[in-house]
């Protein structure tokens, strides 16, 4: 579904029709990049793809019209990771099992967790996150309108390929780009979360209607469709192999009470869960400057979340938690997934330390996010209470 989308070119339609409704107002396309973002990660949750599409379609832009080189590429590198968090997110898919199997193992008096239980606790915090990066964006420049400094007579569509038909009305392409990614989103979102379909199926629905905007917009073709699979089978076997290789280092570790020693290690710490969840997210957001999400997901989640759920955490406010955490970990330098994804399409007049230097904020904002979660746990257990209690 996502590759689909990526290769129909829906971010260049996407961001040039939200950027027409934004005009000339001051941080006006640095919030249509986040909304663009917002909207990608619902539909194709694509980091690297969607990083590099807007980073190729708006950064040109963002720099002719005076935006700093850090506000810039920050902007763009943090919208690329909502993805993360923003569901159906990949991750939330993977942690859905790993939690579910943490949460039975446990034997906790909980209700048994899946997929579609993260997704209904991701949805408040992942908008909250987009609201968060706007609130910012918006503060920011008005305190230091430096960084945001337009020109006196700016010109988007000669500068870029922002606006594909100049001659087409501004709002006609906004709303027909806008609305379809919105109502796959909905086709797949909400068959999961009203019961109507399991992960898969709802993956099958997703593909198919992918395909199908991808008639409408003529963006498809056989060629095409066969990039598509085989970028779908290259990413599925990475996925599993890497699976497959943590589930064996988890039977071992297992095997000799390794397990055993963790959460006994955790239960023995002053503070009881609080300090054990300190130690736990400190652990994985340093671990994230090094791993990519899917290592930390299949290797360490495995190992302390049964300790923490035997604490006393509820299995998808912890789910939630980690997502957000491990969605730091594409902005964290000097691994950070989305700062190397932009780095292969920046003009060499930017330099890297820039680009480390202008996703600070936004990790900043995303660990704020992780607090408020932790001292509002209601924020990610609500929904999902509401639909299926």
């Amino acid at each position: 579904m996502g590759g689909m989308l990526e290769k129909a070119k829906i971010a260049d339609k996407l961001l040039s029709g939200i950027a027409a409704m934004m005009g000339d107002k001051p941080a006006g396309l640095a919030i249509a990049v986040v909304i663009v973002g917002a909207l990608l990660a619902a539909s194709t949750g694509i980091v690297g793809a969607t990083v590099v599409t807007m980073g190729m379609i708006s950064l040109p832009v963002m720099l002719k019209k005076g935006y700093s080189a850090e506000v810039s590429t920050g902007v763009i590198c943090a919208s690329g990771t909502l993805g993360q968090i923003i569901p159906p997110s990949i991750v939330l898919v993977l942690l859905g099992d790993v939690i579910a199997s943490a949460n039975r193992d446990v034997g906790s008096g909980n209700s048994p967790v899946s997929v579609g239980d993260l997704f209904a606790g991701a949805i408040i915090p992942g908008f909250l996150l987009v609201l968060m990066y706007i609130t910012y964006l918006v503060f920011y420049s008005r305190y230091n309108p430096g960084a945001f400094k337009h020109n006196a007579t700016p010109d988007i569509a000669a500068t870029s390929r922002l606006l594909p038909t100049q001659e087409a009305p501004a709002e006609k392409i906004s709303l027909g780009m806008i609305l379809s990614p919105i109502l796959l989103i909905l086709l797949v979102l909400g068959s999961i979360l009203k019961g109507i379909a399991t992960p898969t199926e709802a993956a099958a629905l997703g593909a198919t209607g992918a395909i199908i905007l991808a008639i409408l917009a003529k963006e498809f073709d056989m060629q095409r469709l066969k990039e598509v699979m085989r970028s779908t089978t290259k990413t599925s076997s990475m996925v599993f192999m890497i699976l497959v290789g943590a589930s064996i280092f988890s039977l071992v570790f297992r095997a000799f009470h390794g397990d055993r020693t963790i959460e006994q290690m955790l239960s023995d710490l002053p503070g009881g869960l609080t300090t054990a969840m300190l130690l736990v997210m400190l652990t994985m957001f340093l671990l994230g400057f090094i791993l990519d999400f899917i290592e930390i997901i299949f290797v360490v989640v495995p190992l302390t979340a049964p300790a923490l759920i035997a604490l006393g955490a509820d299995p998808i406010w912890l789910g939630v938690l980690i997502a957000i955490n491990l969605q730091t970990s594409f902005l964290t330098p000097p691994f950070g997934f989305s700062l190397f994804y932009l780095r292969s399409v920046a003009p060499k007049s930017i330099q890297t330390k820039q680009i480390y230097k202008g996703v600070l904020p936004f990790i900043a904002i995303q660990l704020l996010l992780i607090l408020i979660i932790w001292q509002f746990p209601s924020m990610a257990t609500w929904l999902p209470h509401l639909l299926y209690d």
